[in-house]
């Protein structure tokens, strides 16, 4: 599956255990199952990358693409929030504050996801149900 006009995309670390567990927050979360998927690490999201300006072995933040634009950090998870179900909706306010200190919160916890929450060997794989949400 590749990307198509007005699909909306988080390409994430496939293997920190942070992000695992924000991509499975996100499907649990989201008004409507329309978010895709990519490991930053995968084929489709190495391609991404490229395609919206990033090195292919960028590992620096999670992206989301919607309406062909590529947020990143803080950025990327308040736009994600938006798509959630209340509360989390609320973040979306947060956008607000300026870019660089909200990022300056983002990279703190980025530095430091391996240390917290561990590293797997291996990206996870989808369960069966959740395979089409993967490009």
């Amino acid at each position: 599956m590749s990307e198509s006009e007005g699909d909306q995309i988080v390409l994430f670390d496939g293997v920190c255990h942070l992000c695992d567990y924000a991509v499975r927050f996100i499907m649990r979360w989201e008004k409507t199952a329309e978010i895709k998927f990519a490991p930053l690490q995968s084929a489709a999201g190495k391609a991404l990358l490229k395609k919206y300006g990033y090195p292919e072995n960028y590992l620096g933040s999670l992206l989301y693409i919607e309406q062909n634009r590529a947020h990143n950090r803080s950025s990327a998870c308040l736009h994600i929030a938006g798509k959630l179900k209340f509360p989390w909706s609320m973040a979306l306010f947060f956008l607000i504050i300026p870019k660089a200190l909200r990022d300056l919160f983002y990279l703190g916890v980025a530095g430091i996801r391996y240390r917290w929450f561990g590293k797997k060997e291996t990206c996870s794989l989808p369960k069966a149900k959740d395979l089409g949400r993967f490009l």
